[in-house]
């Protein structure tokens, strides 16, 4: 069999493991890389290349400069943008601030303060700021070269090609209209979204809580319908665990017996109703009688994205227990304790003592109920990191210094004056993101040298046949922004790019157009909470459910096509 056809089949199972779900991105492109190494389709040393790319080097050093500037009183104004103003004028004012400082930090960073501050704000609804929010958040990101990763991944890309790097501004005449005319529609949509702090007993939002049943329970040797367990307000019995062997549905006239362990999905208020069962034990049961329940949204960055409860150690750690885990609005199934954390669960907790003054909360949650979690350097170093980030960059723009050299150079001032520790950067590495995109390099070189990019090519162009090069342009927008919201933005953006510039290369004209259809293409995330990892972020903690992302993102999505398809081409002539 041929490298292309065996590259081919390589590509189609990389494709259907990210559109499942089921596997790490990182898994998947390492290990298809890899099997293109040991099938002997790359050499070491030219595998070893892609993982040096000067792009990624510069996406890498960005991500670790981030981690002083979130330090910075820079997000904090964030919170006082929001007062009392109606909220069209609220999401006005903090939706520009919100794509401002996202075309120049990391958008991850500026959702996860969001976060916290739209949820202890009194004035509006959190389901009504947060939705809006992030998405302002994606359209600032694409106004600069930095404004997120997907722009440097393909920047990585087009000087992996032998292409002119792209311009730091290069996407903001486009950016500039998509940021105003987005903005503009989401105030005028600004009421569309539900105001779910007042969820009815149909609409409560499913945590799943796990509880045991002691020897001795007055509940042992009684069915389930005797107990009262069908009857409970806004918590449902789904699933009983007995020996090892799960019982879904449970049958009414169940018989328990001890050790039985009972998982219910419902509201977090009641919570308090297990109380009145004698010998039913839970996480947190003694700690969570008469005291306040706290819920906590998990970053993204977490060390506990990936593992369970049981495998993280999470009370020892934080001195809390976890009574309850929520995932959107789908009631999770298994034991609490096995349930994979996945960036943007909400865990219901019963904190300690020493929960609050606990050092790792900022790095592991976006967001806990009642606290600020935001770390400030104070105003001299704060000063020097924004002073000197701004100094990196316009030196950057200006040519008189590389920006990864400058990006070297600030980090290691930001260490000197102690606005980041070596600990802080080992933990934002990130070491994901390095894999994929070093994958997805070798892999885009296989594409081109192997000749599959240009089959694919072909194959795109035989679909669109007649409509000349801007039906190509426009067909290869429409690859990328699907594929964005099928599988995740940088995946999206590392297997449209070969094959765009392959249809350049057919068509004989300049591939800027095209590299431009997939830098937006692949920023276009918006009707899937699953395309962008702070979709996933805020569904979570706005309570969304898919059918918001849908009402606001497919009318978003469509006037940002309009605009990319319409002005690239002006500005990018082919």
């Amino acid at each position: 069999m041929s490298d292309l056809w065996l590259l081919a089949i390589i590509l189609l199972g990389l494709v259907a493991g990210l559109i499942s779900g089921r596997i790490n991105p990182a898994v998947l492109f390492l290990f298809a890389f890899l099997l293109c190494y040991l099938l002997g389709m790359v050499a070491l040393d030219t595998a070893l290349t892609s993982f040096t790319n000067i792009g990624l080097v510069t996406l890498v050093l960005l991500v670790l400069a981030a981690t002083a500037l979130e330090k910075t009183s820079l997000l904090g104004k964030l919170s006082q943008v929001i007062g009392n103003s109606s909220l069209p004028m609220t999401m006005a004012k903090l939706g520009l601030s919100t794509a401002l400082l996202s075309s120049f930090t990391n958008n991850t960073a500026v959702v996860a303060s969001l976060i916290g501050v739209v949820r202890r704000n009194q004035a509006h609804a959190p389901a009504k700021l947060l939705l809006p929010l992030n998405y302002a958040a994606i359209l600032g990101g694409t106004l600069t070269l930095i404004g997120t990763s997907t722009n440097l991944i393909v920047n990585s890309f087009v000087e992996n090609a032998g292409l002119p790097a792209l311009g730091f501004f290069e996407f903001t005449p486009v950016a500039v209209v998509i940021v105003v005319a987005g903005m503009l529609l989401l105030i005028l949509l600004a009421n569309i979204l539900p105001d779910r702090r007042e969820e009815s007993g149909e609409e409560a939002l499913p945590y799943l809580l796990e509880a045991h049943v002691a020897k001795g329970s007055s509940l042992v040797g009684r069915s389930v319908v005797d107990n009262k367990l069908r009857a409970l307000k806004k918590l449902y019995l789904v699933e009983l665990e007995r020996s090892g062997i799960c019982i879904c549905p449970v049958p009414p006239q169940l018989v328990l017996q001890a050790d039985d362990v009972l998982r219910f999905s419902g509201a977090v208020e009641s919570v308090e109703l297990l109380h009145q069962f004698d010998g039913l034990d839970w996480f947190g049961k003694h700690q969570a009688k008469g005291q306040n329940l706290v819920e906590a949204v998990l970053a993204p960055s977490s060390s506990l994205v990936g593992s369970s409860l049981k495998e993280s150690l999470f009370r020892e750690q934080f001195d809390a227990a976890v009574m309850a885990i929520r995932r959107g609005n789908h009631p999770l199934k298994g034991g609490l304790g096995d349930i994979i954390l996945q960036p943007g669960d909400v865990l219901l907790l019963t904190p300690g003592d020493g929960f609050s003054n606990s050092s790792k909360l900022s790095s592991e949650f976006a967001a806990i109920s009642g606290l600020d979690l935001n770390v400030r350097l104070d105003s001299r170093r704060g000063r020097w990191v924004l002073f000197g980030f701004a100094v990196t960059i316009v030196l950057s723009v200006t040519g008189v210094l590389p920006l990864a050299k400058g990006l070297v150079l600030l980090l290691l001032s930001y260490f000197v004056i102690g606005a980041v520790t070596l600990a802080e950067l080992k933990r934002r590495f990130p070491l994901e993101l390095v894999v994929i995109v070093g994958s997805a390099l070798g892999l885009a070189n296989l594409m081109m040298s192997t000749g599959l990019a240009d089959s694919l090519a072909q194959g795109l162009l035989s679909v669109i046949n007649g409509y000349g090069v801007f039906g190509a342009f426009v067909g290869v927008y429409f690859m990328t922004l699907l594929l964005t919201e099928l599988v995740t933005n940088n995946a999206a953006a590392a297997l449209a790019f070969p094959i765009a510039y392959a249809i350049a290369l057919n068509y004989g004209v300049d591939a800027r157009p095209f590299i431009m259809a997939v830098v937006f293409g692949a920023s276009a995330s918006f009707i899937s909470p699953y395309g962008y990892q702070t979709n996933l972020m805020v569904f979570n903690a706005g309570n969304y459910r898919f059918s918001d992302f849908v009402r606001l993102g497919l009318p978003l999505s469509v006037l940002y096509s309009l605009i990319v398809i319409f002005m690239v081409p002006i500005i990018f002539p082919f």
